[in-house]
């Protein structure tokens, strides 16, 4: 029977009833575990991600210790620094006090030696006069002295004058 473009007989059954059989068969064989094959490597990609994604946050945190430690690093290397300077400060400082301790020292001495050298000199002009005092004394009263008398004038004379006379 020709009833047009498709026609029922036992062929088109048998390819029908074929290929329900190869659907089965088919999907038993080969969808099940293509099925179970793609649902394994699912699950393995997403594990994949799920420890990627771990992975990449404990890094974070890693480096956000490092940072952290590196912060503290610098601190540390500015309060080295500052600490270092005021050492140095100190220290320059001190320097400057001993430095100007030591000028005072040395000042102080010289005034001493200076004094020292003025009442020397002090002393021989007071004995020089005296000296001179004496010989012209002696020449006006035409005597001469032996050595304890000229001693003894010439200390009577440094009394009388006193010191306070000479510093002026």
């Amino acid at each position: 029977m020709k009833a047009g473009l498709v026609e029922l007989s036992w062929t088109t059954v048998f390819q029908i009833a074929n290929t329900i059989i190869l659907f089965l068969a088919l999907r038993i064989l080969l969808f099940k575990p293509v099925s179970e094959f793609m649902q394994s490597r699912k699950e393995t990609i997403a594990a994949s991600i799920n420890e990627a994604q771990e992975k990449n946050n404990e890094a974070e945190k890693l480096k956000k210790e490092y940072e952290t430690k590196l912060q503290f690093a610098e601190d540390e290397g500015r309060q080295i620094i500052k600490e270092a300077s005021q050492k140095a400060e100190k220290r320059a400082s001190d320097i400057v006090k001993d430095a100007e301790k030591e000028a005072t020292q040395i000042l102080g001495r010289a005034e001493s030696e200076i004094k020292r050298k003025k009442a020397q000199a002090m002393n021989e002009l007071k004995d020089e006069m005296a000296s001179l005092a004496l010989i012209a004394a002696g020449k006006i009263i035409d005597k001469t002295l032996d050595e304890k008398e000229h001693h003894g004038l010439i200390q009577e004379f440094i009394n009388e004058v006193g010191d306070a006379r000479w510093q002026n």
